[in-house]
């Protein structure tokens, strides 16, 4: 498909934010990703990662909304306790459990609770800090990544045990050395960005090798060419959507995806050197892809699966909505964003999520595993939503403890 930008234009603009494309092949149509093609050997079991019940309970009464560090912790245990007494038992190598290791850990950063860290430290062991590895170089099968790598450079520098990361660095310079197929980009959809650049990123802290930093920033911008829409300020999910159009007839972004981008933008600039010379184009991103979201936020405080045909869904999603709540938190906290003017939305944010708490835990209106946007009973409770979720309270407790 071909949007109805130039190329010419297209890369003036991508120049202009600072993508660097002079290592990327020329300008090319995209090849479609074939329905078959996306499903085969696809290792995602969709029973273990979530539910939606007919009958979940009353909502949580509970809970404060205020952006106070008790409050914030509070809700993180309410949840992250449900959510490891329902979901350890099915702990898998999957994407979607990755997302949630990811947050368990920063849920016990923040609230000093070793539990989480601990069951996802036990489950690492039990893998022998192994990925899940039979249809490389997919970005999905690498997101574990994440929490092996923070869990390694958790440990004083001469105490770091190399078998953690040992199996994952095969995987990602057997990634690096493989050349790009010039009819398919390596990262050809919008999640994959916070799949396997984080990994990467956090694989240059551990090893100090520029290769894997360079590496990232190159498929970023390759990804980033195709399907960062200049104008609008988010990302298409895929190539299949760079044409549709929702019922009120707007563009089609899907809030996950861009939330994804996002976290993935967080957890990049987290990492990077203060003076290293990528970090201004993904803090000028992140600018860009908060003030988009910011203006489309919906009375709620929430966002909808469709970002702009809100009317077009009855309830809010809380996975997208918990992701552009992380990182315009981490935004306001490093001076990215400006306090004055992102604070409220933060506020309005995290107030309609816990919303969405039910009394035992449960953390509702999460869409199930999609490519699109779409709807869902307001129980769907999914893991990975349940990991943003912990990301936003522990970047929302670092930003409450911040000083202005």
């Amino acid at each position: 498909m071909k949007s109805s930008m130039t190329t010419a234009t297209r890369l003036g603009i991508f120049a202009a934010l600072g993508f660097t494309l002079c290592l990327v092949a020329p300008p090319r149509a995209i090849a479609q990703p074939q329905a078959a093609a996306m499903n085969t050997k696809s290792p995602v079991d969709r029973n273990t990662v979530g539910d939606a019940l007919d009958d979940p309970g009353p909502l949580a009464s509970d809970l404060s909304d205020q952006l106070k560090p008790a409050a914030i912790n509070a809700a993180m245990k309410k949840v992250a306790d449900w959510q490891l007494r329902a979901a350890e038992p099915r702990f898998n190598q999957q994407w979607t459990f990755a997302a949630l290791y990811d947050g368990l850990l920063a849920a016990s950063a923040t609230t000093g609770d070793s539990r989480y860290r601990s069951a996802v430290q036990h489950f690492a062991e039990q893998q022998h800090w192994k990925l899940l590895d039979d249809r490389f170089p997919h970005a999905d099968d690498m997101a574990l990544g994440q929490a092996y790598l923070d869990l390694y450079l958790a440990d004083p520098p001469t105490e770091r045990k190399p078998e953690r990361i040992a199996d994952l660095k095969a995987v990602l310079d057997r990634l690096i050395a493989r050349p790009d197929d010039s009819d398919k980009d390596l990262w050809w959809w919008c999640d994959a960005l916070f799949m396997a650049p984080p990994v990467l990123a956090r694989m240059y802290v551990a090893t100090g090798n520029r290769k894997y930093l360079d590496f990232m920033d190159r498929e970023w911008a390759i990804t980033t060419q195709h399907l960062y829409d200049p104008a609008e300020h988010l990302y298409f999910r895929d190539s299949r959507y760079l044409t549709s159009k929702q019922a009120n007839g707007r563009k089609l972004f899907w809030a996950r995806g861009n939330g994804w981008v996002m976290g993935a933008l967080v957890k990049i600039l987290e990492v990077l050197p203060a003076n290293d010379p990528m970090r201004p184009k993904y803090i000028q991103q992140l600018r860009e892809m908060s003030a988009a979201v910011a203006t489309i936020q919906g009375p709620d405080g929430l966002w909808r699966s469709g970002l702009l045909d809100p009317a077009s869904y009855n309830l809010p999603e809380i996975s997208g909505s918990a992701f552009f709540t992380y990182a315009i938190a981490y935004g306001i906290r490093k001076h990215i964003l400006d306090r004055k003017q992102y604070l409220p939305v933060v506020r309005r944010s995290w107030a309609g999520i816990l919303t969405h708490v039910y009394a035992d835990g449960r953390l509702g209106s999460i869409q199930p595993i999609d490519g699109q946007p779409g709807s869902f009973k307001p129980s769907a409770s999914y893991v990975y939503g349940v990991g943003g979720f912990l990301l936003a309270g522990s970047e929302l407790n670092l930003l409450a403890k911040a000083k202005h």
